[in-house]
Order: structure tokens, then sequence, then C-alpha cells
């Protein structure tokens, strides 16, 4: 599978209190990915979730192996009512044992509401924004699982249409190999017929043998039989490249340094102005290749 370096994803998560079901505030992350040589990871989080940078670059670390990657949290809390919870056991416990003090020392239970309401532990503050620290890191921590997710998707998405755009400049590739297949017999007799018309005028100053052993070595320095079996080759690999299940940006990088070469080799050993058009048209389509590799994981 081809994946990407370039994209984008977006996810938002509430966190549920788990005693009152009530949503006290929500995640939002953004993640954006661009092509890079390593993997870099930049992270802009509020300061009370700074604490989750060593867990988040674990999960990035997981999932991709090159790009450069910028993570943005941003936390929105939920207004909530500070509420009283009132002890009714401890009340109870309080109230008989006035009673029982009562009936020692006698009659006039002196104990009231407003003291029992100071007694320790008979009214509980509680604020529904004070939540559970670890069950907040949980909910951050599945809601940005949720996010890698979605820019997964989207690098694969853009992978497999990068992929797609350079099977097809291959195919042109394979098919200017062929044509200059084509054409090279032709190119060779007409340039032997050249080069022996030219040396016919010294038939007379020089051996014949000298003559004939010109013509071999002028062939072979025209002969480009190599150079496109060695593109066919190439192209043959580029393909098996991109089914690989792995990274393959940087394999896919050399393959393209390989294929300029013998572009370049084969214009150098042009010897018509048909296969010097196909030698530009080849490397233009490298070039456009290699631009898309650079964006591949």
């Amino acid at each position: 599978m081809v994946y990407s370096m370039t994209a984008f994803a977006r996810h938002s998560g509430e966190h549920i209190q788990a005693d009152t079901q009530i949503a006290t505030g929500r995640f939002i992350w953004e993640v954006r990915s661009v092509n890079s040589r390593y993997l870099e990871l930049h992270f802009r989080l509020p300061d009370a979730f700074r604490d989750l940078e060593p867990l988040l670059r674990e999960q990035l670390k997981q999932r991709f192996q090159r790009g450069k990657i910028e993570v943005f949290l941003k936390y929105q809390a939920q207004e909530q009512q500070s509420q009283l919870r009132v002890n009714e056991a401890l009340v109870r416990d309080l109230n008989n044992a006035a009673d029982q003090i009562a009936a020692i020392i006698g009659p006039g239970n002196t104990l009231d509401v407003l003291r029992l309401m100071q007694w320790p532990g008979v009214l509980d503050g509680h604020d529904d924004n004070e939540v559970n620290s670890k069950a907040m890191e949980q909910t951050a921590l599945s809601s940005f699982a949720e996010c890698l997710t979605a820019l997964s998707n989207a690098r694969q998405r853009e992978g497999q249409a990068l992929a797609e755009l350079i099977r097809q400049r291959l195919d042109q590739i394979d098919t200017h190999v062929a044509a200059v297949d084509k054409h090279m017999p032709e190119a060779l007799a007409t340039q032997r017929q050249q080069l022996h018309d030219k040396l016919s005028e010294f038939k007379d100053t020089l051996d014949p043998q000298r003559i004939e052993q010109e013509m071999i070595l002028a062939a072979q320095k025209a002969d480009i039989a190599e150079e496109t079996d060695r593109l066919r080759t190439h192209t043959h690999e580029v393909r098996d490249i991109l089914n690989r299940d792995e990274p393959i940006g940087r394999r896919l990088d050399f393959m393209m340094q390989e294929l300029n070469r013998e572009a370049n080799t084969l214009s150098s050993k042009s010897i018509r102005s048909d296969i010097t058009r196909i030698a530009v048209d080849l490397k233009v389509l490298i070039e456009q290749m290699r631009e898309q590799v650079q964006n591949i994981e």
C-alpha cells in the first residue's frame, strides 16, 4: 500500500464523567503532515496537557516512518454548576449520638442544623469540572488515535493517487523505449551507410580492415540496446516497489536516479533527431515521477 506524506485530519471527542454521565469537556485535534526526509514531530498543546506529549509521540512513531507532522490540540471545558452533597448516613449517626448524649447529660439537645452542617464530612463540596485526570488523559489519547486513523486514511488515499500517476508515466516510458528499439535498426543502418560513404573517399589511402573496424566501433558507440534494456528493467522494478507493503519513498527516489541516468546516456548516444526527442520526453516523464515520489512515505 502506497502512503503519501501530505495529509490533514481533524477529530473531536467529548469526555464524559463516569459518575454523572455529563460531558465535562471536548478535545479538538488537528494533525497536518507534509513531506520530509525523516519523521519530524511538532506539538502545540495547552499547558494542562503537555504531559501527554511522550504518549502522543509514541502513537505517531508506531504509525508513521517519514513526514513532518504537526499536532494541534484545543480543549473546550464545559461550564458546570457546583453542587453540595449531604452525607445522610453521617448526619443520622451524629443525630443518634446527640440523642444518646442528651439522655446522659439531661434534656435539651442543643445540636442544631447549622452545627451539623459544620461537622467535618457532612457536606462534600463537588465541582463537575474537577474530573479524574487519568480518565481525561485516556479520553484525549483515544480521541487522538481516532484522528491518526483519519490521517493515515488520508495519506493512503493520496498515496494511491500518486501511485496511479506514476504507473501511467511508467507505461509511457515503456512506450517510448519500444519506439527507440523500433527506430534503432534503421538508424544504425543509416549511420553505417553514411560512415561507409565518407570513408570510401579515402579507400585508396586506408586499409579496408581499418575501415571496417571504424564502422564497427561507431556502431558500438551508437548502440543503445543496453540502455533500453535497463530502462525496461527499472520500470519493472518501480512497479514491483509500488506493490510492497512497506515505506517505499526512498527506494523509489533511488530508482528515479537510475532511470534518469539511463535517459541521459540514451540522449548522449542518440544519432537521430527523433531518438533525441524521445530521450527528452523520457527525462520529462522521469522528472514528473521524481516530483511525485518526494511526497511518498
